[in-house]
């Protein structure tokens, strides 16, 4: 081979490959902004149902176009706590279904159209002011990238099969002996596992098996072994997780890994029954059937049958496992068992590991902002506590000090995290989304701070020798249970999504007589004043604590407004 033909050859693989890679990209990014509030559904939809959680994997793994970004999402989740394991699990199997349609759009390839998807979905994408059509073209130019990049790859190791040299390394890697499937299927999983990328060495095995430099077999044990190989990603993210998320991660490993030893007996009865089907239901020849193509000998039908042979080995493997996620989660937590030391609450999964699916992170995001709201309305909680009983222990009151400044650590992290998450290639509802999470991040963060105030005051009052009258003290209580209702009414709207028409008139309502009962007890107190039952530095404290109250209203309407688009 001389230099001249060493240099086409790598500019031909590499720039296919890149042009691949980046394809699957533009894909996954457009598909994500298209079905964006699909995919926020379906990650809300997750339960311990095993069917539905493996429907969603495979969902939403068919969207992303990568199984290691949904185990990566299902890591991130787990160690935030927003899915147990047994949920996760599922999910997880259901992302190895799903990641078999990536080889099935490579198997139907039809690269001569590659050039001209790329061309004609360009110009909609630069000149279309439709939003949905420019996403949509986004995807095409993607799918033309993906066909152009593997015809590179094809023409740039077509030149091989005529270098002896080249050939007998290549017979090297023959599955016609266990031994041979074993080494087909280690280099399968350490190619991958460098990589990180399944969908690019499925690309690789199925161009090698187009141009002949690898026969079926082969191919398909390189397969076998490429689905071992994906799974170092979540185990990668799971470092530095809780116990939860690296049961997760090995969930992964393990069903990957057993699959793959299972079916390494069965090898030379698994790959008849491949060609069987092919031939059967594509009604396709033989994989080693050659097609002639601009003078050139190929096997696509390979191609098809190697799609065939991902897609039936997870489908088979879930089905096997699926009846024993309760068994198989309760061995993950024997052979990952609890750390001795309490793991502190993180908020780890909002970050760099899930930027690359914008709508999970957003889904994500949202999930933690009503977690915010839940701490919140726990504060009151203990607020009453304080209001009721002037001895409270201080460390009671130390809690609502520790849950404000949580909130404000909360705050903080969610922002940032949106931030980078609208960086990415977003549709304009998603980036309303954004927006209306930011705010309600805020206005949580601000009933926190009304909320200490009101307390600092109650201690304040305390530490003074002051005490309010047995009237004073009920017209308190009965204002704070009036907007911790309110917090509750906002709450539930925010976690079941019913803001509507109905629900901004209710809110418009509960505030109106908030404000009313406010102004009711500031004129009662003023009375007592003037008939001297209350000194000038209690009224001074009481007038500030329904000022407190009247803006955690205020932030608690605003939260409404946002969540029915009104703001």
């Amino acid at each position: 081979m001389t230099y001249q033909q060493f240099l086409e050859m790598f500019s031909f693989v590499v720039g296919g490959l890149g042009i691949f890679l980046y394809g699957m990209k533009n894909m996954s990014e457009g598909l994500q902004a298209v079905a964006g509030d699909r995919m926020r559904r379906l990650i809300g939809a997750m339960t311990s149902n095993r069917l539905m959680g493996t429907a969603v994997g495979t969902s939403v793994t068919g969207i992303i176009q990568s199984s290691s970004v949904t185990t990566v999402m299902v890591v991130s989740m787990v160690n935030a706590g927003l899915m147990t394991l047994k949920q996760a699990i599922p999910v997880i199997f259901g992302a190895n279904i799903g990641t078999t349609v990536t080889a099935w759009i490579m198997a139907y390839s039809l690269t001569q159209y590659g050039l001209p998807l790329m061309g004609l979905a360009t110009f909609f994408y630069l000149f279309s002011k439709n939003e949905r059509v420019r996403f949509t073209a986004m995807i095409i130019v993607g799918l033309g990238m993906v066909f152009f990049g593997l015809d590179l790859m094809t023409k740039g190791l077509s030149p091989i099969r005529e270098m002896p040299e080249f050939v007998a390394w290549f017979h090297r890697f023959r599955a016609d002996s266990y031994p041979g499937v074993i080494k087909c299927i280690l280099t399968g999983a350490l190619v991958t596992a460098i990589v990180q990328s399944s969908s690019a060495t499925v690309g690789i095995t199925m161009t090698l098996a187009n141009v002949g430099l690898i026969n079926f077999p082969t191919a398909a044990g390189l397969v076998l072994g490429e689905n071992i190989g994906t799974t170092i990603t979540a185990f990668l993210a799971s470092l530095g997780t809780t116990t939860n998320a690296k049961r997760s991660a090995y969930a992964h490993m393990m069903f990957n890994t057993l699959g793959v030893c299972w079916i390494t007996p069965l090898f030379f009865i698994y790959m008849p029954f491949i060609i069987w089907f092919v031939k059967t239901f594509l009604g396709c020849d033989s994989p080693d059937t050659p097609v002639m193509v601009n003078g050139m000998e190929t096997f696509p039908h390979a191609e098809k049958a190697i799609a065939a042979t991902h897609s039936w080995f997870n489908i088979v493997n879930v089905i096997v496992f699926l009846p024993w996620v309760g068994p198989y989660s309760r061995f993950l937590t024997w052979l990952v068992p609890e750390k001795a030391t309490p793991e502190a609450p993180k908020l780890t999964y909002l970050d760099v590991r899930i930027f690359d699916t914008p709508a999970i992170g957003l889904e994500q995001s949202r999930k933690e902002i009503l977690r915010m709201g839940t701490i919140c309305r726990k504060t009151t909680d203990i607020l009453r506590e304080a209001l009721q009983n002037a001895g409270i222990e201080r460390k009671r009151c130390e809690e609502i000090f520790q849950m404000e400044n949580d909130l404000d650590v909360m705050q903080k992290e969610i922002v940032e995290f949106i931030g980078h998450v609208m960086r990415g290639t977003l549709s304009r509802e998603m980036v309303e989304e954004g927006r209306k999470q930011i705010r309600m991040a805020d206005e949580y963060e601000s009933i926190s701070d009304y909320i200490t105030a009101v307390l600092k005051l109650r201690l304040k009052m305390h530490d003074g020798g002051q005490h309010l009258s047995p009237e004073a003290k009920q017209e308190i209580i009965e204002l704070h249970d009036m907007v911790a209702e309110f917090i509750d009414i906002v709450n539930i709207a925010g976690s079941m999504d019913t803001a509507d028409a109905d629900f901004v008139s209710e809110t418009y309502t509960k505030s109106n007589a908030i404000t009313s009962f406010m102004k009711r007890c500031r004129t009662c107190h003023l009375a007592r004043v003037s008939e001297g039952k209350a000194t000038p530095l209690k009224s001074l404290i009481y007038t500030d604590m329904l000022t407190s109250y009247r803006r955690i209203k205020d932030h608690c309407l605003n939260i409404a407004e946002v969540l029915a688009g009104e703001k």
